[in-house]
């Protein structure tokens, strides 16, 4: 199985999700942003970091890079995505998630072992979870506020579509403590906490993140 890792200019999260997809089990594919082949892969992980800089809105530039062009469309047909941080920010660009995501209310950027709830686990990338179950992955960002108007948020909750919710303090000011959404299919999701930089017991806090690419293949085998 082939998931390809995005790399685009200013990304820095993009060999620690390549990473983590080999460390469960799959081929890791480095795909480049200004290439419009997605070489086979059977899903795509859209990395943290500053992609072209943050200029305009974080994601503003990299939702029009050839790449994506390919993602959306394939996106659209079922393929597995995931974005994380800033590659959350990218869907929420393209049009593939709702929402958008702006500067902390606190003005700072913040970097902590953040707590979340696991709301959804019937999603491509959330299967291996319990519904309710807390993890704790690493947060990091400095436009990280998940926003919408009340209508999207009703109706992201009321069809079960919060993947993560924040634990205790909101660390950057996310309505009502969004911290991951995904679409109505279930094959995209984004989420600002990192996943991939809790895979591994020697770099820690801990492994909880590790199931958000485990996860992975039972979706493509039951697809």
């Amino acid at each position: 199985m082939k998931v390809g890792v995005v790399s685009f200019p200013g990304s820095l999260d993009d060999r620690d999700a390549a990473r983590a997809v080999r460390l469960a089990g799959y081929e890791a594919v480095m795909l480049w942003h200004g290439d419009d082949d997605l070489r086979g892969c059977d899903a795509v992980v859209l990395p943290g970091g500053f992609s072209y800089g943050d200029y305009l809105r974080c994601g503003a530039i990299a939702r029009f890079a050839p790449v994506m062009t390919s993602v959306i469309a394939r996106a659209k047909e079922g393929l597995p995505v995931l974005g994380i941080c800033n590659g959350f920010q990218i869907l929420c660009e393209s049009h593939l998630l709702p929402g958008a995501l702006i500067r902390n209310d606190h003005r700072k950027f913040v970097c902590r072992d953040q707590e979340l709830v696991v709301e959804n686990t019937s999603t491509a990338w959330t299967s291996g979870y319990e519904t309710g179950q807390h993890i704790v992955i690493p947060l990091k960002n400095g436009e990280g506020g998940f926003v919408a108007d009340d209508d999207t948020l009703d109706r992201l909750e009321g069809e079960g579509r919060v993947v993560v919710r924040y634990v205790g303090d909101n660390p950057n000011g996310s309505y009502r403590g969004v911290g991951g959404v995904t679409n109505e299919r279930g094959n995209v999701v984004g989420l600002m906490p990192h996943p991939e930089h809790a895979v591994e017991e020697l770099t820690g806090p801990s492994t909880d993140g590790l199931a958000f690419f485990t996860s992975l293949l039972q979706s493509v085998v039951n697809a």
